[in-house]
């Protein structure tokens, strides 16, 4: 095990310290604990028997011990040498704290709640999961990549799961900003990938996304992205796979030139932008959702001001309307599509 404290804490689940004991007794008796609770003990999240809370990040909620005792044995099982030793303690730990929790799920109730949306907290355990839904994947794999133009070292991240899959008879989409066309790495990937891979690209993508078998799926948790959510639900599913499907219909294939903005002088870039300034949005917001830096905005605003000859900012906004770039394209998400319609 390694990770924060471990070399304080050089102990498994199945014999925790005493600060350890303590502070998730309570977490069991009480449902949830403040994440303070735990700056003396950080083997409790190292191991996994605390996580956050998904409603307030500031609280961290217990592990079920009947889950604890299944990933327990899972790995007991793997060690032969020691199978019976350690077998006899994790059963005991769990039945000991299973015992402290009378408001707490058996095994098996409550599993929909509970498995529905799970808190991975930091990059390690993010990478984890995601190699495990890699692995259990057999279909299919759908995913928004938003930003600029993708580096290398990005993709090359994903790439042993993405060639796993490719192995496999996986079919993959895979939806990027305009911008991303740009990126030789990207087109580099797509070549090393071949047919396994369809891309596409957008004005503006939703923020990152990727989806499994449309049975669980993975999105960011906190702006820094070391944190994630891995999501179960039907429900939820259903609707990121329809927001998947609306965005990759109004897609253009990467092997497909961008459409013209219609007007003579205006890129269709700076068509996005003139609609995005329409709403009300400020330089580094349009930027963001465009996958380009702020400077390369702002030179698109001057050329734009320049080709509708206006002299300032609030003239600018008028001469977009005046000849028709204040109207983004709308989406709507269906509740449901047929899978004809996929």
């Amino acid at each position: 095990m390694t990770g924060h404290g471990t070399e304080e804490h050089p102990h498994g689940a199945d014999r925790l310290c005493a600060a350890g004991d303590r502070v998730y007794s309570r977490a069991v008796r009480r449902g949830r604990v403040p994440r303070r609770d735990t700056e003396q003990v950080p083997c409790l999240l190292d191991l996994a028997l605390l996580h956050p809370d998904p409603d307030d990040m500031d609280w961290l909620v217990p592990t079920a011990p009947q889950e604890v005792m299944t990933r327990l044995l899972r790995g007991v099982y793997d060690e032969v040498a020691e199978s019976q030793r350690r077998v006899g303690a994790a059963v005991a730990a769990v039945e000991w704290y299973a015992g402290l929790g009378g408001r707490m799920p058996a095994a098996g109730a409550g599993a929909g709640e509970g498995s529905a949306i799970r808190v991975l907290d930091g990059l390690a355990r993010i990478q984890a999961a995601m190699d495990e839904a890699t692995q259990a994947c057999t279909t299919e794999v759908l995913t928004v990549q938003p930003g600029g133009i993708r580096r290398e070292h990005e993709l090359s991240e994903g790439l042993h799961r993405a060639l796993a899959l490719r192995g496999r008879g996986v079919r993959m989409r895979d939806l990027y900003n305009h911008v991303a066309r740009h990126g030789q790495g990207l087109l580099t990937y797509l070549e090393l990938m071949g047919d396994a891979v369809q891309a596409r690209t957008l004005d503006e993508v939703v923020d990152r996304l990727i989806l499994f078998d449309r049975t669980v799926a993975f999105i960011p948790a906190n702006a820094e992205r070391t944190m994630a959510l891995e999501l179960r639900h039907p429900a939820l599913i259903s609707y990121l796979v329809t927001v998947f499907e609306r965005l990759w219909r109004l897609g253009v294939p990467l092997n497909a030139p961008i459409p013209d903005s219609g007007i003579e002088g205006i890129s269709h870039r700076e068509k996005s932008i003139a609609a995005l300034l329409a709403e009300g949005h400020q330089d580094a917001v349009i930027a963001e959702r465009l996958g380009i830096s702020v400077r390369t905005c702002r030179a698109h605003i001057a050329r734009l001001s320049e080709t509708l000859g206006a002299a300032s900012r609030t003239q600018l906004g008028v001469r977009i309307a005046q000849v028709g770039l204040d109207t983004p394209a709308h989406l709507t998400f269906p509740c449901q599509e047929s899978p004809s319609a996929r």
